[in-house]
């Protein structure tokens, strides 16, 4: 096996060593392969209960294993929402039964994310990661002010989806270069940067524990930083379509939109910034599988989401590690040690075997996940999961 020095714990190594010594795995394959930490995406949507249709619990974390992710916090705009222990436990039955890797759900901040009352927070506390309106944010700046609050009081973190509704217009795609040469509504950095700022200054005021989804904007970059520095508790993930795509980029293609939308290139080039200077900690995938016909109506009208659960780490190993923008330690702690560490999940004896050295194509039909909408089909890249390991037990094998 290739000598990568992750800092993996003696006896997490022990035990990779051990499961893999049992599995008859061709040596010119080890010879080319890492053991890595499993990952945990602390963002994914697996639309179970509702929304079968687009992705269940048991394709998703199928995904995910393929992925190399041995964890997963799934987000709450399901049907019905977890803002009660009575919905929420619809949500984890489901996963006792068909989660192939861990799943830790979110509750709502509020009552089916409609921004108006707070969500039966302390009844849900025990059995969720965090607390999060993901996918359309909470509006009211008073409201938000009693979720944290209340969040700090149990001991739980905010996850905010940061998007001001009276700024976005009806924008799809950032409001760009591209927006104004193909007649396509712009949707400004400021939706975004304007919440994370008012957002931090409520963090800093109430004491609470506050993460920002998906950052897409050098703004929201420079807000989180300069918070940081004053010993603020604020972190913040990215995503890899931000991370490696610009709207210069864009296609007239449904698997190019998704909300934030893909911005500018300073926008870009700060988000590489914030990952080298920790400015941003964690890497998530945004996963939001959707049917075909849901993301055929181009960039206009089809809905937003991409999948990345089986495309996340070998996009950013190919892009960052491999034309030398991050170390691989950089990448692993970006995607399985800060996560980790930030909502307080331990994964410990997961791991996966990763194939760093041969190439292959992004094929969107041998996904396992049910959506294929993804803006990296046809790119050729390197970093192959071979096996992953979840609780001890095999979850994915190449050769299955």
């Amino acid at each position: 096996m290739l000598n990568v020095d992750l800092k993996l714990s003696k006896d997490t190594r022990k035990f990779a060593e051990d499961v893999l010594s049992r599995l008859d795995i061709p040596s010119k394959v080890l010879d080319r392969s890492a053991i890595l930490p499993g990952f945990l995406d602390v963002h994914v949507h697996l639309r179970e209960p509702g929304f079968s249709y687009k992705e269940t619990i048991y394709t998703g974390t199928r995904a995910a294993a393929r992925g190399g992710f041995t964890g997963v916090c799934t987000m709450p705009n399901l049907d019905p929402m977890p803002d009660s222990l009575e919905n929420l436990e619809k949500q984890l039955s489901i996963i006792e039964r068909d989660g192939v890797v861990r799943v830790f759900p979110y509750g709502t901040i509020t009552k089916k994310e409609k921004g108006t009352d707070l969500s039966d927070m302390e009844a849900l506390s025990p059995y969720v990661c965090a607390f999060t309106d993901d996918g359309v944010g909470v509006q009211g700046k008073d409201m938000m002010r009693m979720a944290m609050e209340k969040a700090r009081s149990l001991n739980k973190m905010i996850v905010a989806h940061c998007e001001d509704m009276e700024l976005v217009k009806g924008g799809y795609i950032h409001d760009g270069r591209y927006a104004a040469m193909h007649g396509h509504t712009g949707n400004p950095s400021e939706s975004e940067w304007k919440q994370v700022e008012r957002d931090v200054g409520l963090a800093e005021e109430t004491g609470c524990a506050y993460h920002v989804c998906h950052v897409s904007t050098k703004e929201s970059v420079e807000i989180i930083r300069q918070a940081r520095k004053r010993g603020a508790n604020v972190t913040c993930e990215t995503t890899p379509h931000y991370l490696t795509l610009s709207d210069d980029m864009l296609e007239e293609s449904g698997s190019f939109r998704m909300n934030p939308p893909i911005r500018g290139e300073e926008d870009r080039a700060a988000l590489i910034e914030g990952i080298k200077d920790g400015t941003v900690s964690v890497i998530a995938t945004d996963h939001a599988p959707h049917s075909a016909e849901e993301k055929s109506g181009g960039l206009r009208n089809s809905l937003n989401g991409i999948v990345g659960l089986e495309t996340a780490f070998p996009v950013l190993y190919t892009e960052l590690v491999k034309k030398d923008i991050i170390s691989l330690e950089r990448l692993i702690e970006l995607m399985s040690t800060n996560p980790r560490e930030r909502f307080g999940i331990d994964l410990e004896q997961d791991f996966v075997l990763m194939d760093l050295e041969e190439p292959f194509n992004i094929d969107p039909e041998t996904f396992i996940s049910k959506g294929r909408a993804t803006p990296f089909a046809g790119k050729r890249v390197f970093g192959k999961t071979l096996i992953t390991v979840c609780k001890g037990r095999v979850v994915y094998d190449y050769r299955w």
